[in-house]
């Protein structure tokens, strides 16, 4: 289970430091070719979300492996899983249905989560 946990969990901690990274720092124009969503989207909510990817990935990796707070995964799996249905609805409210990453990021997070619950 750990082995299963850290594989999954440094998967999506990668994906989501360069995914929410990216909403930190480049503008509208060089986020446009990869998230076409961000040109009806207020930049302050593009960092927002950028900030909660990051601090997911964060939550995903530190909590299990200091010790501390270990619960913290599991929430920081649970937001990220949140994150993705949000993300869903946005694509679909754009008759976008290219929503397979999102669907796979879900997953993976619900999975992050059942995980989690080895640690506390």
């Amino acid at each position: 289970m750990n082995i299963g946990y850290w594989i999954l969990a440094g998967s999506l901690a990668l994906f989501y430091l360069y995914a929410g990274g990216a909403k930190l720092f480049r503008n509208r124009e060089q986020l446009q070719p990869m998230m076409a969503w961000v040109d009806r989207t207020p930049m302050p909510v593009v960092r927002l979300l950028g900030t909660l990817e990051v601090m997911g990935a964060v939550g995903l990796i530190l909590p299990p492996l200091t010790g501390i707070a270990a619960w913290l995964s599991l929430a920081a799996a649970g937001g990220l899983g949140i994150l993705q249905i949000g993300a869903t609805a946005v694509h679909l409210g754009r008759a976008d249905r290219r929503i397979g990453l999102n669907i796979a990021l879900f997953l993976a997070a619900a999975g992050t989560v059942w995980l989690s619950t080895t640690w506390w």
